[in-house]
Formats: C-alpha cells, structure tokens, sequence
C-alpha cells in the first residue's frame, strides 16, 4: 500500500463494492476495499436470488466456479388469503437457456466472501472488519476516508455502503430516508436436505424455484412473502414497506411467523431445521429515490443510489449493484487516464448508467412504487381472486350465478372495488 495516497478506496465489500474493485484492480489500480462486518457478506441479506448477466461481464461463467446454490428453473407467483392461494407457475428451459439470462439462488456469506476473493486475487486489498467513521473533504473534493482514528487518501472514494449510507447524508448526497421509501426484510434461511428439497418442490439436480407472494404474508400491505430453494435449505422470507408497517397490528418477525405457517407454506417447511435469521433495509421507491451518484472525488453505487426495483413478480437489486460497480469502476479509469476527478469528469459514471439497463428499467417501471403502495392491490385483489377461484374449482351441484356474473357482483359488492380499478388503470400506465 503506498504512503502517499491510493488510486481508489471502495466502502462496503457487498456486490457493487467487490464489483468495482475486481474491475480497478485488474486494470493496475491501488484499490482498497474496507468492509465493516467480520467477512464480506456477514451484514448483507436479500431474499437471495441473482441475475447472472450482469456478472458475466466481469466473469464470464462465473458459475462454474461461484458458489450458486442452485439455478431457477421454475417461477411462482401467489396471490395470497389468509388460508387460501392462488399460484401461477412457469418452468421452462428458455430461464436458463444462456448464461446471460440465467438466474441463481444464493447465500450472500459465501457469494459475497467468494466474490471479495477474486477481487483480491487480482490485486485488491481487503481490510474486515473496518468501520470508516467519515469522508475526508478538502476544498470540497472528498480526498479519502477516516477509519478507527487512521486517514486513507485517495484519487477517489467509491460508496458502496448499502441503502441507508450515512457517508453520503454526511456530505450531502442523498438525505436521510423517508418511511415511505424503504422496506423492512426480514430472512429465515432452513435447513430440509437435498432429496427433500428436490421432492417436495418437483426438482431435479441443481434445478432452484423462486416463489413470491403478496397479500396475507404483509397483512394486506405493499410488500409480500418469498421463499427461494437453495442447495440443501431454503430462504424464506418477509418484505413490507417501513410507512406500512403501522396499518398492522404485526410486527415483521411476526408476519415472517405466519407467513411460514401458511397452509400453502408450511407442508414444504415441515421438519427443516432454521440456520440462519437475519433482517435488512431495502429501497423500495425506484427512480424517485436515486439521489446525487457523483461529486468530487467520489462516486455512489449499488443500493447507497437506490438502484432497485420491485415488480411484484420479481425484485431486482443484485444486477444493478454489480453492474453500478462496473461503471463506476469504468468511470474511475477514464478519469485517471485524464488526470482529473473532479465532479466534472466523474459525470461519465452518470452518462454511463443513464445508457445502462439500470436506468432503461427503473424508468420504465418507475410508476410501479405508486402503484404498489395502493391496499387495493395487496388486500382486495387476493381476497376477490380465491373467491372467484374457489367459484371456479367447487363443484357441488348447486345453483348459482356463473363464473362471470360471480366476478362482476363480487368486484360490485367491494367498497374499494374503485380502487381495483384504479389500480389496474396504473399498472396499464406503468408499463
């Protein structure tokens, strides 16, 4: 490590941080990469699946050599009641039919420590566990970081300290968060075994589901229930937005509680083992919460940018978190091959994410956060589809209306029935 100054000091050793100084390093870059927790990925959770091909770009076919736990072959989507739900399943081989547009599950202490390994492995320092205390500013140029009473320089700081980066609110970048911004996740990972994995979801080999539910799980509020098969467990969790965590009388634990005992749930739980129980702050309000992502001498990365969609039928974070990190790593090299990392020149990053996938998609879905955020959506719409699927499967020798009439006096008899139709206007405006 020079004496001087380094060419690059990333905070946060998760996907977008491990990202950028894979990218640095291999370039012949002085990178420092300073982690918090005991190993990198000892404070990150997310539900636990990842899109490849964003990892493909810097590790072509990192999959044969990561620790993946399994690849999804099957999506299920469910619209959940308190004892009842309805399901919409897709298995098809077209998931996983290239390495770009394959999808794994993981557990982010093993993806995250074997990710950090391969950026020290081309050339990047590591210091775990390390808390950086404040950025070092100079004439308004972030110049390094200070960490347990040590000051770093160098030519630039990369954030990549998760959501809640109160780096980046201590200068200014991005102000505190908003309630209505972010949602409480909360994680159990269990223990079942492999041949009962495989037996109780339909799968074979490395084959992996990816299940989300919204409705009963978040007790009617924006957020929802996810269960993810892994090698030999699987990762079960409960996401619901911080402003609505007050519309319950449950706590998130709680609803995680329930949700595991759902009697659409509970038969593949049966007999595991739990092995693991986290709980996380995720963004939740898209494009709207994508705060400043450069300055001076320092650049904003993966969550700390907000970069993160919830679509209901998917939630992507992962992605974006890796390829934020190649970017800003891209960006870093222009700016020293000019000499110069002012703000103006560290702009690029901007210009590079503006052109990416990353903000292709966050706006094109950027109506989704308000759409989400209606109860009718969440509370109403799961209650009129097992009421109208029940119609529909019961067979029982009775008159009554038909299946269409049932569902127009059903929608009919709602008082939020207004609502529904609101909401379904937004999702056609949403798109």
């Amino acid at each position: 490590m020079s004496e001087e100054k380094l060419d690059a000091i990333i905070v946060g050793g998760g996907l977008a941080g491990c990202s950028a100084a894979i990218v640095l390093a291999k370039a012949g870059l002085e990178v420092l990469l300073i982690e918090r927790g005991d190993y990198c990925g000892a404070k990150n959770m997310t539900g636990g699946r990842l899109y490849g091909h964003s990892l493909e770009k810097i590790i072509p076919n990192f999959a044969e050599i990561a620790p993946i736990e399994r690849v999804v072959k099957k999506e299920q989507v469910s619209l959940m009641t308190k004892d009842g739900a309805l399901d919409i399943g897709y298995r098809s081989a077209k998931l996983s039919s290239e390495p770009e547009n394959a999808s794994y599950t993981v557990l982010r202490g093993e993806f995250d420590t074997w990710l950090a390994q391969q950026a020290e492995e081309a050339g990047a320092m590591l210091l775990a566990p390390i808390l950086v205390d404040k950025l070092l500013v100079e004439d308004g140029k972030v110049v390094g970081v200070e960490a347990t009473g040590d000051q770093l320089y160098a030519d630039v700081v990369i954030l990549a300290d998760g959501v809640n980066s109160l780096l980046a609110q201590q200068i200014g970048m991005k102000p505190e968060l908003e309630p209505h911004q972010v949602a409480v996740g909360a994680k159990e990972v269990i223990r079942l075994g492999e041949d009962v994995i495989n037996e109780r979801f339909g799968l074979r080999g490395n084959e992996g589901v990816s299940w989300l539910s919204c409705g009963d799980p978040s007790d009617g509020n924006f957020g929802g229930g996810l269960l993810y098969t892994n090698k030999d467990s699987v990762s079960v969790g409960v996401v619901a937005t911080l402003s609505d965590i007050g519309h319950s009388d449950l706590s998130v634990p709680e609803m995680l509680d329930r949700f595991k005992e759902h009697p659409a749930i509970a038969p593949y739980l049966e007999g595991g083992k739990s092995i693991e129980y986290s709980a996380h702050l995720v963004p939740e309000e898209g494009l709207a919460m994508v705060p400043e992502l450069y300055r001076d001498g320092v650049l904003l990365t993966g969550d700390a940018a907000g970069f993160c969609i919830n679509l209901g039928y998917t939630v992507r974070g992962m992605d974006f978190a890796i390829e934020s990190g190649r970017l800003a790593a891209e960006a870093v090299l222009r700016a020293r091959e000019l000499g110069d990392f002012s703000a103006q020149t560290l702009s690029y990053y901007k210009t590079l994410v503006d052109n990416s996938f990353i903000m292709r998609d966050m706006k094109q879905y950027k109506g989704f956060p308000t759409l989400l955020t209606q109860r009718a959506i969440f509370e109403d719409l799961p209650e009129i589809a097992d009421d109208i699927a029940g119609k529909l499967f019961t067979v029982d020798g009775k008159p009554g209306d038909s299946v269409i009439m049932y569902a127009v006096n059903l929608i009919a008899k709602r008082t939020s029935a207004r609502e529904l139709v609101d909401g379904i206007t937004k999702i056609l405006e949403a798109f």
